[in-house]
């Protein structure tokens, strides 16, 4: 494909995609138009790197769609000054469009492959501002506590305990909740020292994040 094409290919992407799903924040939308979505798909799967559907990155894992990639950024309201914890790594992408917005990221991934390979990813594009770690995410990331935003790439059958509390004062908190085809995009926010504010949305259906802590969330 040629220069060209792909530049056509990302406009199309958000002008029918992504701002039909109300995403308008002109930040978030430069943003998809400056890191280059292409740079982190399987090359396998270049075809499809703009089209509205999940990417398989192997080992169960997959990119997220566009859109929902967007939606999910934009709910964060990041800032400059943000400290962020983003559990599921993958290929590297969300990373990589929290790292463009905030102070740093944390990147938090049980499966080795998918630290080494978002690290790969985001070096290549010299991100600079970006931890990567291998780990048990799924109750949050108390090392590098407290966070300014939390986003979790994958859904989770509930909120997992502790994770809110993780959190730093005016703190976000989003994951998708539920089992399919009943999920919800969450997002909680810390207004005081044990007071949180809850808001669900918008429907959608993610894959499920592995985690080991089976027992570890709040029904």
């Amino acid at each position: 494909m040629t220069l060209y094409g792909i530049e056509q290919n990302r406009f199309n992407m958000i002008e029918q995609q992504i701002r039909t799903w109300e995403v308008l924040d002109p930040e978030v939308l430069n943003l998809l138009h400056q890191v280059h979505r292409e740079k982190f798909v399987p090359t396998q799967y270049q075809g499809v790197t703009f089209a509205d559907t999940e990417i398989p990155l192997g080992q169960d894992a997959f990119m997220l769609s566009p859109k929902l990639e967007a939606r999910l950024i934009q709910s964060l309201f990041l800032q400059k000054k943000d400290h962020v914890l983003v559990v599921g790594s993958g290929s590297g992408y969300l990373t990589a469009l929290l790292a463009s917005l905030a102070k740093d990221v944390v990147s938090l991934d049980i499966n080795p492959y998918f630290t080494g390979l978002a690290k790969q990813n985001c070096q290549t594009l010299k991100f600079n501002n970006i931890q990567f770690v291998t780990g048990d995410g799924s109750l949050g990331w108390v090392k590098s506590k407290p966070y300014d935003a939390i986003l979790f790439a994958g859904s989770l059958p509930k909120e997992p305990e502790g994770v809110r509390d993780q959190l730093a004062l005016g703190g976000r908190f989003l994951c998708v909740l539920g089992h399919a085809p009943a999920m919800h995009a969450t997002l909680i926010t810390k207004m005081g020292e044990t007071d949180f504010n809850q808001e669900i949305l918008f429907e959608t259906v993610v894959p499920p994040l592995y985690f080991k802590h089976e027992n570890s969330f709040i029904f």
